[in-house]
């Protein structure tokens, strides 16, 4: 996830930001990759595009001229691409300025922030906080943004265009307790999502040297304290060696209010049996009908640990989506002030 943001790479790139959709494209405004004279970090869509735009990264990197460009694709006439939309990409050289702003970044993934680049007129590249505060790069006077927009083109007062860029912080969270097989697998597929993931065991000898940047563990011996202490609309997803634990977390995680989902492993006859403890124990039964269990999408009978895994994340994505769309509608326009 974000390669174009992690990726370690010490000679001058160009950073290609997808800024404008009219119509049909292959990626969504707000995609990016890094482009080096001998490499490519991330995608912007693939194809003719791509090819396209590396192309016009490299020569920037051979003969830098302006440290800031937008270009104009139309797919079908031009690129021959069968999407027919336009696209307009933005070209940012990593100066000394965005590099700063990079960098920072990466130490700010979990929370919101938001890029501004200058286009045209006098280089500037900025990042600024969800309360407008510049917390990187130059700081100068710069326009008006209004987050609801997503990444989009602007103008400011003297007519220069500049490059507003949302890095927001993955909005979807899963606690995943279990670190076995299926846990693991769906640890891997997760690290190349937008997500962020705190995965708990008892066994800390159990979860593996090297993890996603998005994965946070916690080995405890009180993994319902993770429940207790998780955020309001959180994910959950209950896999673990034992059947009681299973059964704590689930009663911890029913006892909430603000769940986002809540997976349990298991077959039909293990949902039944849970039901009916879970009832016992004074849960709202309109909450334990909510428990998915099994877990997965149906027709996906495969019991290989990453058939699981590939089910279940196809899953928490439709999960996720809907949840997306669902906050959107909900959000009223905010607008943030940039400037000194």
């Amino acid at each position: 996830m974000n390669e174009w943001l992690t990726a370690q790479v010490s000679e001058p790139a160009v950073l290609v930001t997808v800024a404008i959709v009219e119509g049909s494209g292959p990626r969504e405004p707000g995609a990016r990759m890094l482009v080096s004279a001998r490499g490519q970090h991330d995608t912007i869509g693939g194809g003719h595009l791509e090819m396209c735009a590396i192309e016009l990264a490299r020569d920037m990197l051979a003969t830098p001229a302006a440290s800031a460009w937008l270009e104009r694709y139309a797919l079908g006439p031009t690129l021959g691409q069968c999407c027919g939309g336009v696209v307009h990409l933005a070209f940012e050289l990593v100066d000394a300025s965005l590099a700063a702003v990079l960098e920072t970044l990466r130490a700010r993934r979990r929370e919101d922030s938001w890029r501004l680049s200058a286009i045209d007129g006098p280089p500037a590249a900025l990042l600024l906080d969800a309360s407008g505060a510049i917390v990187a790069g130059t700081v100068v006077d710069a326009p008006h943004l209004d987050r609801q927009r997503g990444t989009h083109i602007l103008r400011d007062a003297d007519g220069h265009r500049w490059l507003a860029d949302p890095c927001l912080a993955p909005r979807a969270h899963l606690l995943l307790f279990g670190a076995g097989h299926v846990g693991t697998a769906i640890v891997r597929m997760l690290g190349e999502l937008p997500c962020t993931v705190t995965w708990v065991d008892e066994r800390e000898d159990m979860f593996p040297a090297s993890l996603p940047p998005n994965v946070i563990v916690e080995a405890t011996d009180t993994p319902e304290a993770a429940v207790a202490q998780a955020p309001a609309g959180a994910s959950y997803l209950v896999m673990t060696h034992s059947h009681a634990l299973d059964q704590r977390l689930s009663e911890a995680i029913l006892a909430r209010e603000d769940v986002g989902w809540f997976g349990l492993i298991g077959s039909n006859t293990k949902r039944v049996q849970f039901e009916r403890r879970l009832a016992a124990r004074g849960l709202p039964q309109d909450r334990i009908d909510n428990m998915v269990c099994p877990i997965g999408l149906p027709g996906i009978t495969s019991k290989l640990p990453a058939a699981i895994a590939a089910s279940v994340c196809a899953q928490l994505l439709m999960v996720w989506e809907r949840q997306q769309i669902a906050a959107l509608d909900a959000t009223k326009p905010v607008r943030l002030v940039a400037g000194a």
